[in-house]
């Protein structure tokens, strides 16, 4: 099993009082070797903690005395220890799937781990869920972890996961529900595969054998022009407009049976069919924001000054990818694990004078931030970057990548002031490892909400 390593140690704390430096490899915690972050996290909770280090190839043991509630102060470099519990699954309409080759090899893995469903927010389909994994989901409450369905037929969800346990594997899904787990669940929509009929009886067999679902989203199927299967296709308008019509009909039956929505259509659907989004109040508490569920509508309610909170979108689809040092976002990871927010950083502004402002966005993005600039009587200019790296039906802001942007910004002036939202960067990486400073355009990265985009409009004066 690898080891945590530690990366950084803040000054003045107890790490750094107890002598632990960044190189420092951790061998066990409190006597036992910790598997994640998260049993990282509880054991350094503790007011006495005894570390067991490796530093220049010897061993050491450090005994830490901390105040309660004091954070230990050093950071460790990965999220999960051991090896991360990789996808045995062979979904045809996987994203992993269809990027192209040569990108950074990290981006190439399929996970399949519940701890990253807790800690990130990504979805499982729990083929490789274990006894084991039930008992320490349960003891220690990792709660709520999504899981992907797709389909409650059990042979369709067979076919769709190309996994002979991917019809049984729901079971764990009844067990998680019955010792009281949070789980929110997604439907990836394919078109001819789990929609009309097969999508009606999923919505049967959610309300049937899984009624205490927290939340269910139905998202589109994502197509880059790297995709290989002759099966998959785009959502006619039709399509799009019918899934519409029928969350909304399916809200409907569950507002009546169990007192609430549960199944949510993700905003890429209104855009595709040209419909308006629904009432901010019929997305309760946005809780399935960071699957596309209801962004459009937190973001106006932001850029207005109408929302009581401000979200920090995590990049997309790539979101627990290259960011060892850090937990994201996610309400998960406000329980024991982490007392803190985590964003990235927006770079600092200088004085705009009056340079014209250029809003750097994809092409859905584009669509919401337009009317919005122009309600408050901004000039600026939405610049929608057309997504030609991945290609296919990629149209949403986090998968904007660098050569797209160079592309677009070359053909900018060069005296205008740029906003870039920082949901596309990863460490200040792009997904296809370009950053900002290779872009032909000084840009200023700016938090990806409303708020943010309002603030840096209203300081261009």
């Amino acid at each position: 099993m690898s080891s945590a390593v530690v990366l950084a140690v803040e000054p003045d704390s107890a790490a750094a009082r107890s002598g632990i430096e960044p190189g420092d490899e951790v061998i066990t915690v409190n006597g036992v070797a910790p598997r994640d972050i998260i049993e990282w996290q509880m054991a350094i909770d503790d007011s006495e903690v005894d570390l067991e280090l490796r530093r220049g190839g010897l061993e050491l043991s450090v005994e830490i005395s901390k105040r309660a509630g004091e954070p230990l102060g050093a950071s460790v470099s990965s999220a999960v220890f051991d090896r991360v519990r990789t996808c045995d699954n062979h979904c045809e309409f996987c994203f992993i799937y269809q990027l192209p080759k040569g990108m950074r090899r990290s981006l190439y893995l399929k996970d399949d781990d519940y701890r990253l469903s807790f800690l990130y927010g990504n979805f499982t389909t729990l083929t490789r869920f274990t006894e084991a994994d039930l008992e320490r989901v349960v003891t220690e409450r990792l709660s709520p972890i999504n899981v992907s369905i797709h389909a409650t037929d059990p042979e369709v969800r067979t076919r769709m996961l190309k996994n002979p346990r991917g019809g049984m594997s729901l079971r764990w899904l009844r067990a998680l529900l019955d010792h009281g787990i949070a789980v929110r669940g997604q439907i990836v929509l394919c078109p001819g595969v789990n929609d009309g009929e097969v999508f009606e009886r999923t919505m049967i067999g959610v309300l049937d054998e899984y009624p205490e679902l927290e939340s269910v989203a139905v998202v589109p199927l994502g197509i880059s022009k790297f995709n290989t299967e002759p099966a998959l296709r785009l959502h006619t308008t039709a399509e799009a407009e019918a899934m519409v019509d029928a969350v909304a009909q399916w809200q409907g039956i569950f507002q009546s049976v169990l007192g609430r929505r549960m199944v949510f259509a993700a905003d890429e659907y209104y855009l595709m069919a040209g419909r308006p989004f629904p009432s901010a109040a019929e997305y309760g508490a946005f809780d399935m924001h960071e699957d596309g569920i209801g962004m459009a509508r937190t973001f106006e309610m932001e850029f207005n000054g109408t929302a009581s909170t401000v979200t920090r979108p995590q990049a997309g689809f790539f979101a627990s990818v290259d960011t060892p040092q850090q937990l994201p976002p996610n309400p998960a990871a406000y329980t024991a694990l982490r007392s803190t927010l985590v964003s990235l950083t927006a770079k600092p502004q200088t004085a705009a004078g009056d340079r014209p402002v250029g809003i750097l966005t994809g092409e859905f993005g584009a669509r919401i931030i337009e009317p919005l600039v122009r309600s408050i009587g901004s000039a600026a200019r939405v610049i929608t970057v057309h997504n030609e790296y991945f290609g296919g039906n990629t149209a949403v802001t986090g998968l904007m990548v660098g050569a797209d942007l160079q592309r677009v910004l070359a053909e900018q002036p060069s005296d205008h002031r740029y906003l870039l939202p920082d949901v596309c960067l990863n460490d200040d990486r792009f997904l296809d490892g370009l950053t900002v400073a290779d872009l032909p355009r000084p840009v200023e990265v700016i938090p990806t909400d409303g708020a943010s985009l309002r603030h840096a409009l209203e300081f261009a004066g």
